[in-house]
């Protein structure tokens, strides 16, 4: 990126160009040298030490030379940081906005292997909740499943449970009506401040929906929104739709809790004990039903990359 010394010669000094595209939680770019003739002295020109390892393996590929693609799993701030950094280079960036609940603060991410019943998992949500708002505990995304049950959120009408013994029923607590968790399903519960992401629920629901669109889009399955209907719907192939997950959030001091749920491939007669989400037009449908033979684990690595673009890095 600098000129060689030479003395006290006019000689070539390249400005580099850097153009950057942000998409799916990774910056891509083409960095590009390009000559301006400028006169160096003999003295050797300062440069501006790094202060992370990442912003150095920044500076390394950007001083590749020629014109050159690049794929760099950095965050905003690095790259920022990389140009502030560097006042004696030229840098033309352009960079598409990032999304608007990104934050760059890592999201811890818990699994659970076993069905976790839901007392458990209501009360571990509103501890680490809690735990949050304080700022005693990082913010996490809990991958999971749940043994069948039904869940009541606060706009459940009695009428909507058909078959009230079949399964165990809970109160959520969360927003929406009646719907079913179980086996084959993945549950997804998103604990994150929103006082560090813009303080916006309706773009923190926006985004959630964003998130279950684009982890569907992986294998295949165009899912939409549906203005005045709740959850994320598809076109079956035979003609009408269904719905392929819901979501369902639960706010406190700014902190969120509750989340989605995929049907990936659970027993879908299970849900005709409740009228889901209060919508009795339309059915509901799963990957495994679409013709799809997507794991769990296939939609939860699907599900994490959403979450990386829209929300930020995920780690343990």
């Amino acid at each position: 990126m600098l000129a060689k010394k030479e003395g006290r010669k006019s000689v070539p000094q390249q400005k580099l160009q850097i153009r950057l595209n942000f998409r799916e939680g990774v910056y891509f770019g083409a960095a590009e040298k390009t000559r301006t003739s400028t006169r160096v002295t003999g003295q050797r020109p300062q440069r501006c030490a790094s202060t992370n390892s990442a912003t150095a393996a920044l500076e390394e590929r950007l001083a590749t030379k020629g014109s050159t693609l690049w794929k760099a799993k950095l965050s905003a701030r690095t790259v920022l940081d990389f140009i502030a950094q560097k006042p004696h280079v030229s840098i033309m960036t352009t960079a598409a906005k990032l999304p608007p609940c990104y934050n760059d603060s890592l999201i811890e991410l818990r699994r659970s292997s076993a069905p976790v019943a839901y007392p458990n998992a209501l009360s571990d949500m509103e501890t680490r909740n809690a735990a949050i708002a304080a700022g005693e505990a990082r913010e996490q995304i809990w991958l999971l499943e749940h043994p069948p049950l039904y869940t009541a959120g606060t706009s459940a009408k009695r009428e909507d449970l058909l078959t009230p013994h079949r399964f165990d029923v809970f109160e959520a607590g969360r927003g929406g009506q009646y719907t079913y968790h179980g086996p084959g399903q993945r549950v997804a519960y998103v604990m994150v401040d929103l006082k560090t992401r813009g303080r916006d629920i309706r773009c923190f629901v926006n985004q959630m929906e964003a998130v279950i669109i684009d982890a569907l889009s992986e294998f295949g399955v165009r899912a939409e929104r549906r203005e005045g209907r709740i959850g994320v719907w598809t076109v079956l192939p035979g003609g009408g739709e269904a719905k392929i997950a819901a979501l369902g959030v639960r706010i406190r001091k700014w902190v969120t809790y509750h989340g989605i749920s995929i049907n990936v491939l659970p027993d879908l007669s299970h849900f005709s004990g409740i009228v889901p989400c209060g919508i009795a037009e339309h059915g509901v449908t799963s990957l495994s039903a679409l013709g799809s033979g997507a794991t769990l684990q296939d939609v939860d690595a699907a599900l994490l990359q959403a979450f990386t673009h829209r929300f930020g890095p995920i780690g343990a």
